[in-house]
Order: C-alpha cells, then structure tokens, then sequence
C-alpha cells in the first residue's frame, strides 16, 4: 500500500554518477516572467518619479491656512506662525463640516493663541487692545475703519476666546466649575455679535466636530514627533537585537544542543516573568482611583499609556501570557522526543553552516535589500498621497446658490459669485484635483501597494534560492570540506540571478497576488462593517481563513521549490513539481523535521524579542530610575517599544532562517540521496552519519549493514572510497 502511494506521487530519482551536487551548465528559466518583471520595475520607478514630482510632504507635517499656505514652514514668511486660528470655532459645529472635511470658517497662522476675552467692537476703542488684537486679523486692517465694514469683509474675528494649542492648533480652553462647562473661568462669553452672556457650552460642538476631523492626523502627527524623538534609541535596539541574534547564531555552531535547550529554559523563565510582572501591576493598582474601570467602558484612547492604569489590562496580560506558557510547556512534554531528533538535526545543521560562515552573514544583505523596498514603498506612498492640488470652496453664512461650489481665491472678490453671495468667503476646503493625473491616483497606490509585494517577495525568494544552492553544494560535495566549491554564496547568488530571475519573479508573484487579495479582504471587510451584516461577516472570515491558508501553503511550496530551482535548474513549475513529490513520498519525516525545527526556532525568535522588548519597555517607559534623564520624553512611548519589538523579531527571523533553510537543504537532499544510492561501494551515500540515524525510517534498512561500509572523516562526514578500492571491488 505504501508503495502505491508513493508511486502516485512520480517514481523516485535514479542513480546518475554524473550528478555532483548543483548543476552548473544550466539555461534561463520562466523568460517571460522575468520580463515581465522587468517591465513592472521599471514602471514602478516611473510611479515613484511621477508622485515626487507632484507630492508635496509638507501637506501632512504642517497646518494649512485659508489661503493654502503651510503655518511653521522654515524658510517662508509664517515660519514664526505655527499655529492655526479659526475665526470662529463655532462654525466647526455644522454638519458640512463631516462631509468636507474643513470648518467653514477663515483660518490663519498665528504665532500664539488668543490668552484673553475681547470683542471687535471693544478692541477698537482701546489703541493698545487694539494692537494686540490686529495680530489674529487679515492684512490691511487699521483702526480707522469701522467694526462693520471690518467684520463685512471678514476681515477679522468677531471676538477672541482664551484658547490653547493643540495639535498645532488653538482651541478655547474648555473646563468645569461646579459641572458647568466654563471657558477662561467664565461660564458665558461675549461672540461679538450682540450676544453678551452666550453659554460656554456652545463651543463645545465646535471643538468636537473639529477634533474629529483632526483626530487621526494629530495621532499620526504625534507618532511620527515620536519617531523624530526615539529614532537614534529605537535604531540601538535594533542594533543591540542584531548582535544578539548574531551571538546565538555563532554559538549555536559550537553548541547547538546546549543552545536550544538554553533557549527552551530562557523562554520559559521570560514569560514567567512577564506573568508575575502583570502580577505585581494588577496587585499594585488595588484601590487607586479609575483603576477598577473596564476596557469596555474605557472605549479607544489614543494614548494607550491610559490602559496600563486599569487593573482589567494587567489581568488580560496575564492571562494571555499565563496561556502561552502552558502551550509552550505541554507541547515540550507531548514532543519531547521529536524535539530531540530535532535538536539533532539542527547540530548537523551547524556542522554545514561552520563549513559556509559567510551565510550568517546573508541575512544582511536580505535586511539593506528590504530596507530599500520599504524605503521606496514609503516614500512613494507619502508622496502620492500629498500630489493633490489644493481645492477651494465658497463658504457662507447665508443661503447661497453657489455653496460649496470650487472658486479661485485670487480673484474672488471680483467674481459673480461673490456678487451673488456678498456674504460668502473662497476658504482653503481639502487637497483634490479633477485631472487625469488626480483621477487614476487610487490606481497608482495600488500599484505601490503590489509592486512593494512583489519586489519584498521577490528580495526573500533570492535569500532562500542563494542560501539553498550553498547549502546544497555542501550536501553533495563527496569529501567535506575539501570538494566544497570556493564562496558557495557568491557562486550560487550568482547563478540564481543570471539563470532564475524568472523563476524567482513567478514564484514570487503567485504570492504577492495572494497577500493583495487578503489585504483587499480586509479593506472590504472594514468598509462593509458599518452594514453589521452577519452572513457577509461570516463570509468575509471564511474568505480570510481560506486565503491565510492558501499563503502558507504557497509559502512553503515555493521555499521548496526554489530548492530544486538551485540543485537542478529547471523551471519554477517543474520544480515545485519535483519537491512536492519528494515531499509527499517523505511525508512523515517531513512533519518531524519541518514543524518541530521551525518550532524551536520559533523559540529562539521569541527569546530574542522577549530580552530587547523587555529592556526598551523599562527604557522608554521610564520606570528604571537610572533611564529617567536619558529616554526621550514622548506622547506615546509605545510607539518606540512597538517598532523594537517588531524589528527585532524580523532581524530575528531573518538570522534563524539561515538555519531553517539549511535544515530544509539538507532534509530534501537526504530524501534524494536516498532514492539516489544505496550506501554500496558503487553508490555511496553523501550523507553522514549523524543525519543517517536521525532520520533513518527504518533500521533494519541501516546503510550501515552495507558489506561495503563507508569511510568517514574526522568531522563524522561520509568520505567516497578512493578509486582503486572501487576498481578493486
């Protein structure tokens, strides 16, 4: 039975005494993808030129006045002015303001927001008062003429409110007296319009509709003021996680077995701590003040440092953690015999990478060529995103026919819409464009969105490809080191981008097309859930979970694929091909070998992250004293934690992957090598020892009883029997 089952899965390889490990005289593969690869890079560049000829960055750093103009810019006449003012908050309150996106009301820079109460009519009549109210009106005011011509041609506010910056912006500076909403320790204010004891509280429907227009850009605003803050200390962790994972590389070759298990115990041990830290928070703020609150009731803060005041985050911290404990420690239990033949293999595996040091050092290569992408990716997105024209509105009071209408401020005041509406204003409303440019905008992000896909697929396929012919021509070299081919990196990075720019470019693609569909789900699934339809819902996650699977499976299929695309040369298709048969007639060494070594290195991912996240948390968070005076001091001090931790797993990931690759060389070229040779004179296995009884399925099969043993070398390494003794045989 167990033969027809791998007979459906192709016949095994042959004997080929010519075979010597990666073939050198190979042709180019998948031609037409790697054109068409071309073609796509080249119109990504155009893509790029195209959006920093047009963007304009400063669109989302600094606030925009009325007449478009950027408030702070260096370099320009409002360098001074940073902040904005509105002429009247209380226009914020109008429902236009939701669906344009911009109050309809003058806005100005301003070097300081208003401090005081003052009317028009009352600033006129004091020379002094009147100076200082001047800085918050338009140009050419002077005190000659009169409040109403003043406010006719809007000219000036109708009345100052003590205000205070936020988000680069001045708002009234709203309180409580006694559960009345109060402005400047006033509960009424004079709006300068006849209105003398107006309640404080109409000012709040202002600020709050004036917030929710710029809530998400201040959030964005404050993260990147923490970036510009935190970059030199969030780039030492990264460099501290690089050195890190650097160390357990280079002691893993040495000793690879007392490394796991240190990694094992180490990993347990963090999360351990982690476990009674949450602890320790959770018991500390018994009895405090608001601390009792639930999440639910808390709602979204933008500032998160809000939930570690609420005992509910500490007890979810350490539940969750207490629930991955108990995963880690019953899968160490169940797979404890497993996990020894996998510590095993991964010490075979040092034994190549300590023939090959040069591969440790790939993964930087992978980092610079991502780092490019994402830099790209980035910046093309920032710019397309800002390559709008400003758009200008017809603002006003009154009823007018052509609210909301596009109008040109430079000649406004001449226009027949302004006769129409003498009351109206042309304000500064969003940044848009009705040209062909502007209307295929949407298209051209989602070619930033893939290409960024395709070319972040392609820099990994060339990491596995390159790292796999290396691994490779060690496997099959007969005499180790000594037929090992001279820098087996170079050469096989080499090969891969002359011959397999093809393949690299379809096995890639397939993914990125998968990773574009579910980020379309997920755009989709948001849009759609406003509606709160359960059964699209459910088929949305039925979708998700589909296409999550497809992704892994596609993932693991190429890695091998670019396996045999190393060894043998052929196509991508022929390839996968190959290893998936390869791998279905191996299926049960392939579920000890893969998942098991991918879930130790998975520990040591998480080691890795759990030392540098840990010690950016205490920096950061300034609850180490001997920190206080040296962390930056930020808005959100997640931000820095965050990009750390995430950093350093990737840096982590792309350290062990050179492990996790070699384990797969070496796994697919022993279940070739089996199927090649029988371990006599004639057909000598290249396989060791060691890997010989790890994975040996069955022994009384053992190559071992061959009447014709095979020689090893000191390192435990097969050694092809010299030539006489096969003529002899």
């Amino acid at each position: 039975m167990e033969l027809e089952d791998k007979k459906k899965y192709g016949d095994p390889k042959k004997y080929d005494p010519s075979f010597k490990g990666p073939i050198q005289n190979r042709g180019c593969t998948d031609i037409v993808c790697c054109i068409l690869f071309i073609i796509a890079v080249l119109g990504y560049i155009a893509v790029g030129i195209l959006a920093w000829s047009q963007g304009d960055p400063r669109k989302v750093i600094y606030p925009t006045n009325s007449r478009g103009e950027f408030c702070g810019q260096a370099g320009s006449e409002l360098e001074k002015k940073r902040l904005l003012f509105y002429f009247n908050i209380m226009k914020c309150a109008s429902p236009m303001v939701l669906l344009s996106f911009q109050c309809p009301t003058t806005q100005m820079c301003v070097e300081n927001c208003p401090d005081k109460f003052m009317t028009l009519v009352n600033a006129l009549k004091n020379g002094k008062d009147f100076e200082y109210y001047k800085t918050f009106c338009k140009d050419g005011v002077t005190a000659n003429m009169a409040a109403t011509a003043i406010l006719k041609d809007g000219l000036c506010p109708p009345m100052l409110i003590p205000s205070k910056p936020f988000t680069r912006r001045c708002f009234p500076s709203l309180g409580l007296k006694g559960g009345i909403i109060t402005v400047g320790n006033s509960t009424t204010f004079d709006d300068g319009q006849g209105k003398t004891d107006r309640p404080a509280k109409d000012l709040v429907d202002g600020i709050k509709n004036a917030t929710v227009v710029i809530e998400a850009r201040q959030v964005v605003i404050k993260i990147f003021e923490d970036y510009t803050h935190s970059w030199y200390w969030i780039l030492i962790g990264l460099v501290i996680a690089m050195l890190v994972s650097l160390l357990f590389i280079v002691l893993m070759r040495f000793l690879a077995s007392v490394m796991i298990w240190f990694i094992i115990i180490a990993v347990i041990l963090v999360i351990g701590y982690g476990i009674f830290h949450c602890y320790m928070e959770y018991a500390h703020l018994k009895g405090e003040p608001g601390a009792n609150v639930t999440l639910q009731e808390l709602g979204f803060q933008a500032d998160f440092s809000v939930y570690l005041q609420v005992r509910q985050t500490w007890l979810a911290f350490m539940i969750i953690l207490a629930i991955v404990e108990v995963i880690i420690i019953l899968l160490l239990i169940f797979l404890r015999k497993r996990i020894l033949i996998a510590i095993a293999l991964i010490k075979e595996a040092s034994r190549a990478i300590r023939h090959i040091m040069c591969s440790l050092f790939y993964p930087l290569f992978t980092f610079l060529l991502l780092a490019i992408v994402i830099a790209y990716w980035a910046v093309t997105a920032v710019f397309l995103s800002t390559s709008n024209e400003p758009i200008y509105k017809v603002m006003n009071e009154s009823a007018c026919a052509h609210s909301a209408e596009t109008c040109d401020p430079a000649n406004y005041s001449m226009s027949q819409m302004k006769k129409d509406c003498a009351d109206s204003e042309c304000l500064f409303a969003f940044y848009g464009g009705e040209t062909v440019y502007h209307k295929y905008l949407i298209g051209l992000q989602f070619y930033n969105v893939f290409l960024f896909f395709w070319c972040a697929n392609f820099v990994t396929a060339l990491g596995q490809m390159t790292l796999a012919g290396a691994f490779a021509s060690y496997y099959w070299a007969a005499v180790k080191p000594d037929h090992i081919p001279s820098f087996p990196v170079f050469s096989s990075m080499g090969r891969s981008l002359r011959y397999h720019t093809g393949s690299l470019a379809f096995g890639s693609l397939i993914l990125s097309i998968i990773q574009v569909i579910r980020v379309l789900l997920e755009y989709l699934e948001h849009r759609l859930n406003g509606a709160k339809n359960k059964c699209a819902t459910f088929m949305f996650k039925c979708l998700k979970c589909c296409f999550w699977c497809l992704e892994k499976f596609i993932k693991f299929l190429n890695r091998n694929a670019y396996i045999m695309v190393a060894i043998y040369g052929k196509n991508f298709c022929a390839s996968a091909s190959a290893a998936f048969s390869l791998i279905m007639r191996n299926v049960i060494r392939v579920a000890v070998v893969d998942k098991v070594t991918d879930f130790l290195l998975f520990l040591g991912k998480l080691l890795i992250v759990g030392i540098v996240g840990v010690f950016a948390f205490f920096f950061f968070s300034g609850r180490v004293k001997a920190f206080e005076n040296t962390a930056p001091n930020l808005h959100y001090y997640w931000v820095p934690i965050l990009t750390v931790a995430i950093g350093s797993y990737l840096i982590a990931h792309g350290f062990f992957s050179v492990y996790a690759m070699c384990v797969d060389t070496l796994f697919l070229c022993f279940c070739e090598d089996l199927e090649r040779n029988d371990g006599s004179a004639e057909r000598p296995y290249y396989m060791s020892s060691t890997l010989r009884e790890i994975l040996w399925k069955d022994k009384t099969e053992d190559p071992s009883v061959s009447p014709a043993p095979q020689q090893q070398d000191e390192h435990g390494e097969l050694k092809k029997p010299p030539a006489d003794e096969k003529d002899e045989a």
